[in-house]
């Protein structure tokens, strides 16, 4: 099964934000689709890691074992589609990032850093953006402006193949 995340945010005096390198940590928290039980902490995925699956028949971006049933579940990150949310998205939900899931279902997703932004008018690149509390503030020197991201809200989505 493919599921998609999807953010929604207010940019302001931005032109996008996106999910910046192969080495991006894209924490969620995961259900067993055999047994329903859930990941109490979040655990991380990122196209740079790749294990092979417990079957040996293909890699993937995080491989774990459900601590009830102790079926092995696996997570691969569909690099293609990787996307920046953009001025033009603003108070939408757009998928930004696809996960081929198998055997675990993503129920929650911590933002964290490593999401770069980019000004509107100035094109200055902001680096290293923190969006673990769901919103970020700075200011655009060379256009003399603020610039956020707020109402930062996300759901998953199945995505049809």
């Amino acid at each position: 099964m493919k599921t998609g995340l999807q953010i929604c945010a207010q940019l302001e005096n931005l032109k996008h934000i996106k999910a910046i390198g192969e080495d991006f940590r894209w924490y969620l928290k995961l259900r067993c689709s055999n047994c329903g039980e859930e990941t109490q902490e979040f655990v991380y995925c990122c196209l740079s890691e790749s294990y092979p699956s417990a079957h040996g028949k293909s890699n993937a971006s995080l491989n774990i074992k459900c601590k009830l049933c102790k079926r092995e579940n696996s997570i691969d990150i569909i690099k293609e589609s990787i996307n920046s949310y953009t001025q033009d998205d603003a108070g939408q939900f757009k998928t930004i990032v696809v996960f081929d899931c198998r055997g675990a279902t993503p129920v929650d997703f911590s933002p964290r850093v490593g999401w770069e932004a980019e000004g509107l008018e100035s094109n200055a690149v902001f680096s290293d953006v923190d969006l673990k509390e769901c919103e970020w503030y700075d200011y655009d020197d060379k256009a003399g402006e603020s610039v956020s991201i707020t109402e930062l809200k996300y759901q998953f989505i199945t995505v049809k193949t």
